[in-house]
């Protein structure tokens, strides 16, 4: 290989390893606080771990939701940061702020409203329904400041600032897991609130933290500024939204779809649900790595067309996936080898244990292909193709876990036939992300301040 080419590789490497490490380090707190509101009400029973699953599935689907709106964002702030319009992408920034946070107050009335009605789609047994509406109504409580620290970050990263959103996360997981201690098991002069105690504890932590956040940012300490004015740029909106959109309908796909495979693992009791919970809340050590490295493919594939670059944007792409399988295997090596003694330091229950040790192996085998899905489908949307990875998403979640998994139940198999599932699935997604990249009808995309696109 020339010598220019091993330099470009290098320093493309470099770019995608500065801008990932510190969102996979971002991500992996945001997962360890999951992880540990799993183990702290672990003592408290199988039922309390059920409730503690729902109620983040339920967490994560309003999140999921809202980050349509932050990929659309991540497009448009990183192109024009690239292009150096800067005034332009702090436009964007403040109008993405501000459309989360209806959207977020939108979301929040239902949870507000009906909580056990919510916990009861998952068709859970009556006492572990109660815990989980219990926690799902705390988390409604602070919804609006999740969708602003989750706004602010974004921006500051699509211009390349990923240290100063860590910096804030990490006081947020460790205030957030120290108070959800504290509540659920009454420490000091506090109420002992089980479960509840949990949501209630971690939420208002990140709330705190958030408060500081929004101020320091509102008083223009960072290098992406407020725009400080009550009112929505429409221009930036409609952006907002024609890219947005896909990405909004794609992440509320996923997130109904996991809906109904939690209610028919929930078919097989208690036991395999909670497994299910244990097993994700592990792995997902793994696939946060990969959606860290999809966080930098976006950025720099938005910031390299923005700056006239598509050669580099492309390269980004597949340097990020690269880099992502490589990561992304050595940490399953080492969730596979210890899946046993990892099940165990969550949960007593020898069945459970079983369960979640399978979970992890079919899961762990799947990694390859979701580092693809990851890395790659957060290319495409840094380049504003929003659309295809919907379309990749449909075909793998409806035809590659849903129907299938609705077969094997009405067949009666076991439920390890409901886990495997999931090969289908992101084997589906992955080719056809690879395909797509590979193919470079995305690098024609235009997006421009008028809103203009075209996609041959």
């Amino acid at each position: 290989m020339p010598t220019s080419r091993n330099g470009e590789a290098v320093s493309t490497s470099r770019s995608v390893w500065r801008l990932a490490w510190p969102t996979i380090v971002s991500n992996l707190l945001f997962t360890s606080v999951g992880f540990l509101h799993i183990k702290i009400v672990a003592g408290l029973g199988t039922s309390a771990v059920a409730a503690v699953t729902t109620g983040h599935r339920v967490f994560f689907l309003i999140q999921a939701i809202l980050m349509g709106v932050s990929v659309a964002a991540t497009a448009l702030i990183a192109r024009s940061w690239g292009a150096g319009r800067i005034q332009q992408a702090e436009l964007i920034n403040w109008t993405s702020m501000l459309l989360s946070l209806a959207l977020a107050g939108f979301l929040s009335i239902p949870i507000l409203i009906a909580p056990e009605a919510i916990a009861g789609l998952f068709g859970l047994d009556e006492q572990t329904t109660l815990y989980a509406a219990g926690f799902i109504f705390w988390l409604g409580i602070f919804n609006l400041a999740s969708a602003a620290n989750m706004m602010l970050s974004t921006g500051l990263r699509a211009t390349g600032d990923v240290i100063t959103p860590l910096f804030f996360l990490f006081f947020s997981s460790l205030l957030n897991v120290t108070f959800a201690y504290v509540l659920a098991f009454g420490i000091g002069p506090f109420p002992r609130l089980g479960v509840s105690g949990v949501a209630l504890g971690g939420s208002s932590a990140g709330f705190m933290i958030t408060a500081i956040f929004v101020a320091i940012w509102w008083r223009g300490h960072f290098k992406l500024k407020p725009i400080k004015k009550a009112r929505i740029d429409w221009s930036a909106a409609r952006q907002l939204v024609t890219i947005g959109a896909p990405a909004v309908l794609e992440q509320g796909l996923v997130q109904i779809v996991f809906l109904v495979f939690f209610r028919i693992v929930a078919h097989y009791g208690t036991n395999a649900y909670a497994a299910y919970g244990i097993g994700i809340s592990l792995v997902s050590f793994s696939i946060v790595i990969g959606f860290g490295f999809g966080i930098a493919a976006a950025t720099l594939v938005g910031q390299q067309l923005g700056a006239g670059r598509p050669d580099l944007a492309l390269a980004a792409g597949w340097r990020s996936l690269r880099m992502a399988i490589a990561a992304m295997g050595c940490l399953a090596f080492l969730q596979v080898w210890y899946a046993r003694e990892l099940a165990t330091f969550m949960i007593d229950d020898p069945d459970v244990i079983q369960l979640t040790v399978v979970f992890i192996y079919m899961l762990a085998a799947s990694l390859p292909m979701i580092a693809c899905e990851l890395t790659l489908a957060g290319a495409l949307r840094g380049a504003g193709d929003t659309r295809f990875p919907l379309v990749s998403t449909f075909c793998g979640m409806i035809f590659g876990r849903l129907l299938p998994a609705l077969a094997f139940l009405s067949l009666g198999l076991s439920v390890y036939w409901i886990f495997a599932v999931m090969l289908l699935d992101y084997s589906i997604k992955a080719s056809m992300l690879v395909r797509r990249y590979h193919s470079r009808k995305w690098l024609n995309l235009l997006v421009t301040a008028d809103d203009e696109r075209s996609m041959p």
